[in-house]
């Protein structure tokens, strides 16, 4: 079997920021790394349902809404994906984001918090989505990532799977 291409990124020194993780198909995912993987707490599990739903409200209602395909969480509770038709560059998405998150910061609720419109509508966390998109805003407007640092990957064949 093929590495998926995400298991090459070395997350022990992978740095808050924001990466392109994909280009294929006419689609760019971006990876929006809010914290710093194995080093730092995970996002709880309300804060970043919380932040999902904020998120892709804000840019599914933004000037690049008709390009908007996928906003949600990656598993390991560290960051969000973005997934784009197209291609914008990092510092497009940087400044998408930062926009996003000083809006998400100005809400007194999360959208779509009743049974009707959420499969766990009661794992929700305002709070604490706020104290992380605080802390993440500060880290895109003063110190920002944006290049991966890939890991050789041997697969059982011997052959090398390197994606640099």
């Amino acid at each position: 079997m093929e590495v998926v291409q995400s298991f090459t990124i070395d997350h022990t020194h992978l740095k808050p920021g924001i990466y392109i993780s994909r280009e294929d198909k006419g689609f760019t995912t971006y990876d929006l790394r809010i914290t710093e993987p194995n080093k730092e707490p995970a996002m709880g599990p309300g804060a970043i349902h919380s932040l999902e739903h904020l998120m892709a409200t804000w840019f599914r209602n933004s000037e690049v809404k008709d390009d908007v395909v996928y906003v949600g969480p990656m598993g390991c509770l560290t960051g969000m994906y973005i997934i784009m038709i197209g291609k914008y560059s990092v510092e497009d998405m940087r400044q998408l984001t930062i926009r996003c998150l000083e809006w998400i910061l100005t809400q007194n609720e999360v959208p779509a918090t009743r049974p009707e419109a959420c499969g766990n509508y009661l794992l929700h966390d305002l709070p604490m989505c706020k104290w992380e998109s605080k802390r993440y805003l500060d880290r895109l407007k003063n110190d920002f990532h944006c290049e991966y640092t890939k890991l050789e990957v041997k697969l059982d064949d011997g052959k090398v799977f390197a994606d640099a």
